[in-house]
């Protein structure tokens, strides 16, 4: 078979959708080198910072391995933007969707919630509420939300800083993404 025999799903055959199914394996296999894409990609994006995107990335994940985080948070620290060619205006939320899967509950969230921790840094200049976070104060999460922001997102925008390449950490985007999908709400 090379293409399904159905215009309309709800007429698929049990063939149709067993094929589909090896297909969609095949493609989820090779998620991690689309992960690896997407963060090349951010290299050439918004201009004006000191650093592309990619090596704010590159830097939010080698400041979160250094001060011992685990791959999960490293990988989160990795990916944090990558919503930020197709997504401006929800990059976070992309990107928590992207990890969802693969990362335990804690990691999503902060990276869901980062695009509001890190208006502390600048809302103020911009007409946005700097304290938008303490909606969030007795979350669980909040303060590793806190952290990964003040130490690792906001802090990474150093063009000197001895920041790892993104080959350092192609072995922890495989794990992570190669791992089986749980979806949890």
């Amino acid at each position: 078979m090379e293409q399904v025999s159905f215009i309309q799903m709800q007429d698929g055959t049990r063939e149709d959708y067993q094929f589909l199914h090896g297909l969609e394996r095949q493609y989820i296999a090779a998620l991690p080198d689309r992960i690896l894409d997407g963060l090349r990609v951010l290299d050439d994006g918004l201009a004006g910072y000191r650093v592309s995107r990619l090596e704010h990335s590159l830097q939010s994940a080698t400041r979160a391995e250094r001060d011992g985080a685990d791959i999960e948070f490293v990988v989160g620290a990795l990916v944090h933007d990558i919503g930020d060619a197709l997504a401006p205006e929800n990059h976070s939320q992309m990107a928590a969707a992207i990890l969802r899967p693969y990362v335990r509950d804690e990691v999503t969230w902060v990276v869901n919630m980062h695009g509001i921790f890190q208006q502390k840094y600048y809302g103020h200049h911009l007409g946005l509420d700097p304290d938008a976070r303490e909606a969030y104060r007795d979350h669980p999460w909040f303060a590793s939300c806190e952290r990964f922001c003040l130490r690792w997102d906001q802090a990474a925008f150093d063009p000197d800083y001895d920041t790892q390449p993104l080959e350092y950490f192609e072995p922890i985007v495989r794990e992570i993404f190669s791992r089986s999908a749980s979806f949890t709400t």
